[in-house]
């Protein structure tokens, strides 16, 4: 092999381990690492308030969400505790929505219950009326249990409805007028105490 030759051979090495790094070069240029970026979303959810509360005179207003915490009702003192047979006495219990709850209501009558030696001899209605002081013995306006049930017989299917409270503010109230009535067996000296209790279900407001 000629000088010329391997002077040849030689050149063509060269560019080849050149060209073999150009190569190389544009490789390492593609493997550059890539951008990210990230996107995130929040949710925050809270429950909606719900609560009745009760007044005898409309006035002061408090939760009786027991038996033993009753709201003892403003039947008329002397004859309430003075009947003789035929005798009827009445009396308010006024409902709404307190100012906090986010709801209507749809109330029913769940529990009654009575004890004493009178408590056979007793019957009694409620009626639904505008306010307190429409509640009398002859009151008259929407029945939610009808006159003459027996004060001992277990609750009827009554139900009625309470308004949303409007924000900031309790709903409006809706007044029940107690009538109740002795009857003819009324036992003297007899005494009886009724408890009438009431569940509250929330309502999707229209």
């Amino acid at each position: 092999m000629t000088a010329d030759t391997r002077t040849s051979n030689r050149g063509r090495k060269i560019k080849a381990v050149l060209a073999g790094g150009v190569v190389l070069g544009v490789g390492a240029a593609v493997t550059l690492a890539a951008w990210t970026d990230q996107e995130w979303a929040e949710g925050i959810f809270g429950a909606g308030d719900f609560n009745i509360e009760g007044s005898t005179d409309g006035a002061t207003w408090t939760d009786h969400a027991s038996e033993g915490g009753a709201a003892e009702l403003g039947f008329d003192l002397d004859a309430a505790s003075n009947l003789s047979p035929g005798d009827t006495v009445a009396a308010p219990f006024i409902l709404r929505t307190d100012a906090a709850t986010t709801y209507a209501a749809t109330v029913s009558l769940d529990s009654v219950t009575a004890e004493g030696p009178n408590a056979a001899n007793l019957t009694y209605g409620i009626v639904q009326v505008d306010s307190a002081a429409s509640c009398t013995e002859d009151a008259t306006g929407t029945e939610i249990v009808p006159s003459g049930t027996a004060l001992s017989a277990a609750p009827t299917a009554a139900t009625f409805d309470l308004a949303e409270a409007p924000s900031g503010t309790a709903g409006a109230p809706t007044t029940l007028c107690f009538v109740v009535s002795a009857g003819n067996d009324l036992v003297e000296g007899g005494a009886a105490t009724a408890h009438w209790g009431f569940v509250a279900e929330s309502v999707e407001a229209a």
